[in-house]
């Protein structure tokens, strides 16, 4: 019996703020505009009033012009561009040999990385270390895969594998 109580009680508690709502009926919302109709008009902004002075114009006596804007530092950077190391940018070289584009990025006169786009296929980066070597884009060598010796065809077996292979004598 005790259950049941309890169980119609946490059913009471959960659904007072069910009953706690008001039955008000909200106003219904305006139709939407037709496709045609002309929309809302800009206004004026209202009429500008002068700031008030601070205390410190006051006391100078300096006047507030609200039409000169304040000058502004200037937001371009004059120098060359730099990348999010702070380096300049690298030089990049394209040219075609074939069906292929060869791109060769040099910084600082060096060459470090070559990028060859197949007319059909998957462009193959390569790094450039400091002797000249390629390496590809890990640099490490290409993946070689593992090769098992399953089978041989047309050898005999040694002399102590037919020997050792038991006739038990």
């Amino acid at each position: 019996m005790k259950p049941v109580v309890l169980l119609v009680a946490l059913g009471a508690f959960a659904a007072l703020p069910v009953f706690a709502q008001s039955a008000q009926s909200l106003p219904p919302a305006p139709p939407p505009p037709g496709m045609n109709d002309p929309g809302v008009k800009a206004v004026e902004p209202p009429a500008t009033q002068k700031p008030a002075k601070s205390a410190s114009s006051q006391a100078s006596g300096a006047a507030v012009n609200s039409k000169v804007p304040p000058t502004l530092p200037a937001m371009q950077d004059k120098g060359e561009p730099r990348d999010a190391h702070g380096e300049p940018p690298p030089q990049v070289t394209v040219r075609k040999q074939g069906d292929e584009t060869i791109q060769e990025f040099r910084r600082s006169g060096m060459l470090y990385m070559v990028v060859v786009t197949p007319k059909v296929g998957v462009p193959q980066t390569y790094l450039v270390d400091a002797n000249g070597n390629y390496h590809n884009q890990a640099g490490h060598e290409p993946v070689k895969p593992v090769m098992y010796k399953v089978m041989e065809w047309g050898k005999s077996k040694p002399a102590e594998a037919e020997s050792a292979g038991g006739d038990g004598k």
